[in-house]
């Protein structure tokens, strides 16, 4: 594995990572890896000074399902905050209609965890550089979307349910977002299932 720091040369050439691509597939988005170059290609302008890229990542080990889309009045990735806040405006999620059964119970929690693809973030960079300063800190250091699988996870409030839609604020994320994973949050959920042994070790 080889790296590759802002301003500095690279000993290979400069490997393209691999690009997203979304397919249809029986009416579940599916997430799939489309190694097009053109898609795929890193400006070098994007890299701040001291940051340090992967040149050749990983081979693909897993695949995701979208259960839906996020709509948020962030258009751009700009206009997000770095976090969102519970106070903040309303956002929709919009559950796929082959999941929107399994939010059956879910309006018996006031918060939720939201997990989501941040599907606009480059996914090399090992070092980063939050201030545009030089000085580094390690991406799994950050809660930065730029990272190897970029997973964003919010606490949300839910305001309301509507249909196969929820309305919640507490959101960061730009309109069109991917939707992973709703769960309900943790201090607030006690399991369904029975107890076993290893809940009490």
């Amino acid at each position: 594995m080889s790296y590759r720091r802002a301003g500095g040369k690279s000993d290979q050439a400069f490997a393209r990572t691999s690009s997203l691509a979304i397919r249809q597939d029986i009416g579940n988005l599916c997430l799939t890896h489309a190694h097009e170059d053109e898609m795929n290609l890193k400006n070098e302008d994007d890299l701040r000074d001291g940051e340090v890229v992967l040149d050749k990542p990983r081979p693909d080990d897993a695949g995701l399902q979208f259960i839906g889309t996020i709509r948020t009045p962030y258009t751009t990735r700009d206009l997000c905050p770095r976090q969102g806040k519970l106070d903040g405006p309303e956002c929709r999620l919009e559950v796929h209609a082959e999941w929107a059964q399994a939010l059956k119970g879910i309006t018996d929690y006031a918060y939720l965890d939201v997990l989501y693809w941040l599907h606009l973030s480059r996914r090399d960079l090992v070092l980063q550089s939050p201030k545009s300063n030089g000085a580094t800190i390690g991406t799994f250091a950050l809660r930065s979307p730029v990272r190897p699988n970029p997973i964003g996870l919010s606490r949300v409030r839910l305001i309301r349910q509507d249909g196969a839609s929820l309305i919640v604020t507490g959101l960061d994320c730009v309109d069109g977002t991917p939707l992973i994973d709703i769960k309900p949050e943790r201090c607030s959920f006690t399991p369904q299932a029975p107890h076993k042994e290893a809940d009490h070790a």
